[in-house]
């Protein structure tokens, strides 16, 4: 068993992206650090080291515990890596981008001048 692996193909392999080429990707565009570093897609990957990519919609925080080269199931990736990712906000918070709109009943007519003004406080955050 070899004593490295490359960050883009380690990464695919443990389920931390869907494609070897988002992976790549990532790594091209200085998204994925190994031990704070910010790293290019050959670089190689020991066991021990800490990985960490920002996606899109969050940030993953894995420490190798196997060298992986070939993408895995969901249960063998989980031994292959400790996950030290902060969780997202949508699991933090379920309700925490929750927009409130103000409604008006069916039927109500047009807004009068106060409600308008209402509308606008509302809109301008005051």
């Amino acid at each position: 068993m070899a004593d490295s692996v490359r960050v883009d193909r380690w990464l695919w392999a443990v389920r931390g992206f869907k494609t070897r080429a988002q992976a790549n990707d990532a790594c091209t565009k200085g998204r994925v650090r190994i031990n704070g570093e910010v790293c290019k897609p050959a670089s190689k990957l020991r066991v021990g080291d800490r990985v960490e990519a920002r996606r899109k919609d969050s940030t993953i925080v894995y420490e190798v515990v196997e060298l992986l080269e070939k993408r895995v199931g969901a249960a063998r990736a989980d031994e292959a890596r400790v996950d030290h990712s902060p969780p997202s906000p949508s699991r933090a918070e379920p309700h925490a981008f929750e927009v409130v709109v103000p409604t008006r009943d069916r039927g109500a007519g047009r807004p009068t001048k106060k409600d308008r003004r209402q509308m606008q406080r509302f809109r301008q955050g005051e």
